[in-house]
């Protein structure tokens, strides 16, 4: 399935018009629907509470860190397409792609209903970076706008050059993303295995993570593979099918 671009609205700045020089796209399989959450259940609550019409949280900034494969930018972009179901305004930015645009690309964005940061990781030691992101989390907080960021750490131990970041960034809800048991994947791959029309039994689901890679994204990877060769096959999912197709 084809990512597709986030509808927004375009920023201020300066009270000009400010274009964005950017192709922000949203995977449309990131959504609340499709997300196993396992031992995640109260971080997911949190997100989807933030990025309901009206938040039913006591703080407008949450902060989400963990481990690469954990989640957190299936999450965030969950957010911004729950917020669009409701005809609230979002903004999902992955850091790490948009940085050689410049802080200045942070000016404005506190219009935004959500303001979803992703990589987080990518601005740490850059000075002028971690100022125009202090500044940004103020300006939310006197208009009332809700802020998601995602990093690999907790707020703390980030390692910031601008010690007020942190301190900011550590005044919100702060979850760590647990990793998936191996029970959890299967039942993360059976579930994304119905949503596309797919029976895959417990017995393959668990074939598929004893014989292929054990990773989120690689195991995500396999099944858009068998899913379109269970299609062109008209065959089901079976294990003499999937060994067949993957050459396990």
């Amino acid at each position: 399935m084809q990512p597709k671009r986030l509808g927004c609205a375009t920023p201020m700045h300066s009270g000009q018009p400010m274009q964005l020089p950017l192709s922000i796209k949203l995977n449309d399989e990131a959504t609340f629907t499709n997300f196993y959450a396992g031992p995640n259940a109260a971080a997911v609550a949190a997100v989807e509470a933030l990025a309901s019409a009206e938040p039913a949280l006591p703080e407008t900034c949450l902060y989400l860190w963990g481990a690469p494969g954990s989640g957190r930018s299936h999450l965030l972009q969950a957010a911004c397409h729950r917020m669009a179901e409701v005809g609230s305004l979002a903004m999902y930015l992955p850091l790490a792609e948009v940085q050689d645009h410049g802080p200045d690309l942070l000016e404005g964005m506190e219009q935004f209903d959500l303001l979803c940061l992703d990589q987080l990781d990518a601005l740490v030691g850059d000075a002028a970076w971690e100022e125009a992101l202090f500044h940004l989390y103020n300006r939310l907080r006197e208009e009332g706008g809700r802020l998601l960021v995602a990093a690999s750490a907790a707020p703390r131990v980030m390692g910031f050059s601008l010690a007020d970041l942190a301190s900011r960034l550590s005044w919100g809800l702060v979850f760590q993303l647990q990793p998936l048991s191996d029970e959890d994947k299967q039942q993360m791959l059976m579930l994304r295995a119905d949503l596309r029309g797919l029976q895959l039994s417990e017995e393959v689901a668990r074939y598929m993570l004893n014989r292929g890679a054990r990773g989120m994204a690689e195991l995500f990877a396999a099944l858009e593979q068998l899913d379109q060769a269970s299609l062109q096959a008209q065959h089901r999912l079976t294990i003499p099918f999937v060994k067949r197709v993957m050459g396990w």
